[in-house]
């Protein structure tokens, strides 16, 4: 129930992102299509002021005073008459240029133009393109016609001068293109605002980020706490300063309606939430909780747990399910004591079957050899060697009775004492010279480190005793000279200890096997428990044994125990449920 529930407030959520996504899209995009309409609409508006501006200085141009005034060359003269036309005009910038096109007379409304800059703007006037009639001066944008002045008529008439009349793209200039595309106009130069229908506010952010928008045809703004659209139109000016007229349409007040919209979802979905929860509740109360009883069985039965009861419900089904699962226990239980019945018999049977094979061998070859004792007539020589071969039965026949021991122990507590390592290797590798298979053997022990620690100083011998005997009897039976080579140092977090033989490689039939009870492959004598024992005590020990490298005159076995478990001696101290028949 927990997952329809999680489905239905995912679908719940995902629904509402994309209807927000495509609603915000459609939003986006019909707002592009007005801000675009609205750039085309100033351009209507420009387009008739053109049409008015050009048929008033045409005007100008036929008068015959202005002509008159113009013939002075006088620039005092020309200035004091200029002031009649330019208040004629009802112009907010008037100019009166020279036939070379120096400014003779300037008149602007709200202070003077810059000097320098409208008269180069002017001379520009003169050559550029129709399209090219702004004009950027003191802060104050304006739009220009002119037209030149004759003496007699334009075809034949001798050059006076131009007369150039401009209209102020003002605050009346934006608020008639704000009303006409019914969005806000705002007109920049560089990143000033030289008129705007917004808030004092707003252009204060707007100034701010209009950097942003340099080079884009629409863009987001983000003013005050509400978010806009806009689109940026670049004006070409007389003027080296970049001027653009922005249009801006607030996609907030567009996105109410998906607001709304999105209220009214999220709304929805709660209640379904609520409503689902209600009756995930009411399921889970007769469904759920039984089963989650169920799988909590099921998982004690699969750790070995053969005694927990199934609890019974309301649902059929279910108890159906419980009383099956009731006999599929049982039958568990009792398949897996016939299990440990048969694994205990097939160990048993193994074991007899190695160590009756071993003592049957060793004792044959003490009978043989005390029968011929019996006999007087045995030179004292013979008589020496076949005492010397019942040693070594002895001995055989030891070795494995104290391997059976010692792997029946393995598991219990440990008994650390403060030893040293290299001692006790020193006192193995001295036990291994005197057994009757290290006769021909070399046994080279490597410089060691001195390395005091807490060790279980009578499993560490056996374990390393095991390990040497084991290569002592590899080595022999591979090529001359044999050779065994033990080596001890330590790491930052184990002790290790190497022992490698020059015998023939361990074989690949049993490295999966090799530290499993009773494996061996070709040995004369042993019941296939030393590496098996010396595993195991490494094991309680916190390390382990493996088989570093095998392959022919090099084969060398790893045992390593840890520096956690041996430097405190309290943490050696734990039972290892180990047993031979389990």
């Amino acid at each position: 129930m927990l997952s329809l529930l999680s489905l239905a407030c995912g679908l719940t959520v995902m629904s509402l992102l994309l209807i927000r996504s495509g609603l915000q899209k459609q939003i986006r995009t019909s707002l592009v299509a007005d801000l675009s309409h609205s750039t085309v609409t100033f351009e209507n508006l420009q387009r008739q002021r053109q049409q008015m501006l050009d048929r008033e200085v045409a005007l100008l141009a036929d008068l015959p005073s202005l002509k008159a005034l113009m013939t002075t060359h006088d620039l005092r003269t020309i200035a004091d008459g200029g002031t009649e036309f330019w208040k004629v005009s009802g112009s907010d910038l008037f100019a009166l240029l020279d036939e070379s096109g120096a400014v003779a007379a300037v008149y602007a409304n709200g202070g003077l133009p810059e000097p320098q800059g409208i008269d180069r703007q002017l001379k520009r006037l003169l050559t550029a393109p129709p399209e090219r009639r702004y004009l950027l001066s003191n802060h104050r944008l304006y739009y220009v016609s002119f037209r030149p002045l004759y003496f007699g008529t334009e075809a034949t008439g001798t050059p006076l001068g131009f007369v150039v009349a401009g209209s102020a793209i003002d605050d009346r200039v934006s608020r008639e293109v704000s009303e006409a595309a019914a969005a806000d106009a705002i007109f920049l130069a560089a990143s000033e605002i030289v008129s705007s229908t917004l808030s004092a506010q707003h252009n204060a952010d707007l100034e701010e980020q209009a950097n942003t928008l340099a080079g884009q045809a629409t863009g987001d703004l983000r003013l005050g706490n509400e978010h806009y659209l806009a689109a940026s139109v670049s004006i070409p000016t007389l003027s080296d300063v970049p001027v653009r007229l922005l249009v801006l349409k607030s996609f907030d007040q567009a996105s109410q309606f998906a607001m709304r919209l999105n209220r009214m979802i999220l709304a929805l979905g709660l209640l379904v939430l609520v409503i689902g929860t209600l009756v995930g509740l009411y399921i889970s109360g007769i469904i759920t909780r039984p089963l989650d009883s169920l799988v909590a069985g099921a998982r004690s039965i699969g750790s070995g747990n053969f005694d927990y009861q199934f609890e019974r419900g309301a649902v059929v089904e279910l108890n159906e399910l419980s009383t099956a699962l009731d006999r599929m226990r049982n039958q568990l239980r009792d398949s897996q004591q016939e299990l440990i019945e048969s694994a205990r018999l097939a160990i048993i049977g193994r074991m007899a079957s190695s160590i009756s094979h071993d003592l049957r061998h060793y004792l044959s070859a003490i009978y043989a050899n005390a029968e011929f004792l019996a006999h007087s007539a045995i030179p004292p020589a013979e008589r020496d060697e076949l005492m010397g071969e019942m040693k070594t039965a002895v001995q055989g026949m030891t070795d494995v009775l104290e391997s059976l021991v010692v792997f029946s122990r393995t598991g219990k507590s440990l008994n650390p004492t403060y030893e040293s390592l290299s001692y006790l290797v020193e006192r193995a590798a001295a036990l291994i010279r005197m057994h009757p298979d290290a006769q021909t053997v070399a046994i080279v022990l490597e410089p060691m480190p001195q390395i005091d620690t807490w060790i279980d100083a009578r499993m560490i011998e056996r374990a390393v005793c095991n390990l040497l005997l084991n290569a002592v009897q590899s080595a022999k039976s591979g090529a001359s000279p044999a050779w065994t080579r033990l080596s001890v140092n330590q790491t930052e977090k184990s002790i290790e200890i190497r022992v490698t033989d020059s015998g023939p490689g361990v074989p690949a039939a049993i490295r999966d096997t090799l530290f499993e009870p009773f494996v061996s492959d070709g040995k004369r004598r042993g019941i296939g428990l030393g590496l098996t024992i010396a595993h195991r005590i490494a094991q309680e020990h916190g390390g382990d044994v493996r088989l570093e490298d095998s392959r022919p005159g090099r084969t060398t076995f790893l045992l390593y125990i840890a520096k956690s478990v041996v430097e405190s001696p309290g943490s050696a101290e734990k039972d290892q449920s180990a047993s031979l028949l389990t």
